[in-house]
């Protein structure tokens, strides 16, 4: 953790690299949805998954999500859960000020969060790119095509009608196309789907980042942890020490650069909350 004088002149440090900056990337993880409130265990776990807690000693969200339940009604009580309070219940007040931080300069988002938050906060749709998938969204589980579906409808009509950790049968989503079970578009084996909506969003961050090479380029890294590094915090690295204008900004708890960026870079082991409402502050 940064002592305060430390950590003031960071901030001021940082708010000019910003200031200066031609474009401004944000790499966001799950840290920074966990500091916003979205968090996985806990009281907010017991609070509304107590049940499931109980008759299976699930201790967290995230390793519910891979708990082999007995039935389709058991595993969607679980996930129109997960879902309805990880997607549709509003933490966005962290997001909104990271909004006002960057909303005047050129910006593009990359994150691997599936909560649909920098959305919902206000970020333009067209810089955006969700990696990893969207809880609102559905897939045939095999899949037999490369469509998504939005769930909202169905999820809260899952969360009215649960009872005893079960839906009722003929709320299970089954694919339109083929019959088979529907799951939710999130990115855990080679049956993701990349729709039209993914792979558009996936050319508008690539030609962001060419559009920009070798200009002062901000690479904000947000909460990014070590479970899929080579999604957001490698290609950031490689593309600082690339371009010798750019700068590497890293908030976390556990922060770390390569030696060869380490004068291009800011890497604040502190609390996320904290750094962006001092930098929105000053």
């Amino acid at each position: 953790m940064f002592s305060k004088k430390k950590m003031n002149t960071s901030i001021n440090n940082i708010l000019q690299v910003i200031d200066e900056a031609d474009a401004i990337i944000i790499g966001a993880g799950a840290g920074l949805s966990s500091a916003a409130g979205y968090t996985y265990d806990g009281k907010r776990f017991d609070k509304y998954f107590h049940d499931f807690k109980e008759k299976y000693g699930i201790q967290d969200m995230y390793s519910g999500g891979f708990y082999p339940f007995e039935s389709l009604e058991e595993y969607w009580a679980w996930w129109s859960r997960h879902i309805y309070y990880n997607r549709y219940q509003d933490h966005l007040e962290l997001y909104q000020k990271l909004l006002k931080l960057v909303q005047d300069k050129d910006y593009f988002v990359i994150t691997t969060n599936v909560d649909h938050c920098f959305q919902k906060a206000g970020f333009d749709k067209q810089r955006l790119f969700y990696t990893q998938g969207d809880y609102g969204l559905l897939q045939c589980s095999k899949p037999c095509h490369q469509e998504t579906y939005d769930n909202e409808k169905r999820i809260k009509q899952m969360i009215k009608e649960q009872r005893d950790m079960k839906i009722p049968t003929h709320l299970i989503p089954h694919c339109p196309h083929c019959g088979k079970a529907m799951t939710i578009n999130l990115r855990c084996d080679d049956t993701f789907v990349e729709d039209q909506g993914w792979q558009q969003a996936m050319n508008r961050y690539l030609d962001f980042l060419r559009r920009h090479q070798g200009l002062k380029v901000v690479y904000l890294e947000l909460g990014v942890g070590y479970n899929t590094p080579s999604i957001i915090k490698y290609p950031f690295w490689k593309m600082v020490e690339k371009n010798k204008e750019a700068t590497y900004i890293c908030i976390n708890q556990e922060t770390y650069c390569p030696e060869s960026i380490k004068k291009q870079s800011y890497c604040l082991n502190t609390d996320i909350k904290t750094f962006l409402e001092s930098l929105v502050q000053e």
